[in-house]
């Protein structure tokens, strides 16, 4: 299983032929870019942010991670300037020019061809290099077909559309770019097509996502959105990130298992018997509680059903086009199914480490 994600997450995908540089300009970016003082933001008594400081400085790659509910979106809101704070400020540089890809479903104009669409945004643009790169090569570089640019919008499908939507994203050289949940609803030969992108992306990417192996090529450090208004900064990657935090409560762990019974003890004392423990429990041999047993026993199975329960809520995605109501619901069910599967497949993880390690054992 981790062999099957490892190659689903690196492997390369056949797009159109012909190579074109992706090293797309963007426009001049100044030293000042965004700075947030004490920004605070609530609604009734759900706190989203709490006196929230932060500079961005040019080229930040940063991610945004954080449980359902806890005000990712808001946040990334407020950065568009879509919703104000409470309190405390969020000043914008003046060459700031942002764009802005979001969950919310996008009208369009169905009658629009694609190609009439992205040439709104505009016709030609640029590589860093100064090469101009035509609207139509650029759908072409999407994966769009010279037949589907003259297609008309209301005839491509619900993943047409989001890929569409997010060229059209592109198009306007933004040099501050936020990205809501984009592995939500984007295929992975146009995910694939993104990365390449924000390889050589000259400006700051802000990045909502749940999505470990997407923040882990696009980010370098995180705000990590805790709950009841609390965001804590890591400078790192998604997985540097996720190891700290098993180191810590590893940690946590040791400390609640030796207790505190033994206070009254001398350091020196605390410390050998605190080694004793360790000692005897390493020369102890390891084997799976009851409840470890039947969890291993179950995890592979209620995966399995959680990627079907995935890729139904994705068709039903499809299915539902323009329905506002229904491809919101299912994309609040996307998310949730999302998480709960990275976090399985975190345990399914640990546990099959826990097999091999009690195997070597015998």
């Amino acid at each position: 299983r981790v062999d099957r994600v490892v190659e689903l997450r690196d492997r390369k995908v056949d797009g159109p032929s012909g190579s074109l540089d992706m090293s797309l300009g963007a426009s001049r970016l100044g030293k000042k870019i965004m700075e947030l003082e004490n920004v605070s933001k609530a609604y009734d008594t759900r706190r989203i942010v709490d006196s929230f400081s932060y500079i961005v400085l040019p080229e930040d790659r940063i991610g945004i991670i954080g449980p359902n509910g806890t005000g990712k979106s808001t946040f990334l809101n407020m950065l568009a300037g879509r919703i104000q704070p409470d309190s405390g400020e969020i000043a914008v540089g003046p060459t700031v020019k942002l764009a802005y890809y979001t969950q919310e479903s996008v009208e369009m104009d169905e009658k629009m061809r694609a190609i009439e669409y992205i040439k709104e945004a505009a016709e030609v643009i640029r590589t860093t290099s100064g090469e101009a790169i035509t609207a139509s090569q650029m759908l072409e570089r999407f994966l769009f077909t010279s037949a589907q640019q003259w297609t008309p919008i209301g005839k491509l499908s619900g993943g047409e559309r989001r890929r569409l939507y997010l060229l059209r994203t592109l198009m306007g050289e933004p040099n501050v770019l936020l990205l809501d949940e984009p592995t939500n609803d984007l295929d992975i030969q146009t995910l694939t097509i993104l990365e390449e992108y924000l390889e050589d992306f000259p400006g700051v990417v802000i990045t909502v996502s749940h999505d470990r192996y997407f923040l882990d090529r696009t980010a370098d450090h995180l705000f990590v959105f805790e709950g009841d208004g609390k965001v804590r900064k890591f400078y790192g990657n998604y997985s540097e990130y996720l190891e700290q935090t098993k180191q810590e409560r590893q940690q946590e762990s040791d400390t609640a298992r030796t207790g505190k019974a033994d206070a009254p003890k001398s350091a020196q004392g605390q410390a050998s018997t605190a080694g004793d423990r360790r000692e005897a429990n390493q020369n102890r041999p390891r084997k799976l509680s009851f409840k470890e047993q039947k969890e291993w026993d179950e995890i592979e199975g209620k995966i399995a059903d959680m990627e079907e329960k995935l890729a139904e809520v994705k068709r039903g995605i499809e299915r539902a086009g323009s329905d506002y109501g229904k491809v919101q619901e299912l994309y609040r069910e996307e998310q949730e199914l999302t998480e709960k599967l990275e976090q399985a497949m975190e345990r399914w993880s640990e546990l099959s480490e826990l097999v091999e390690s009690i195997s070597q054992q015998k």
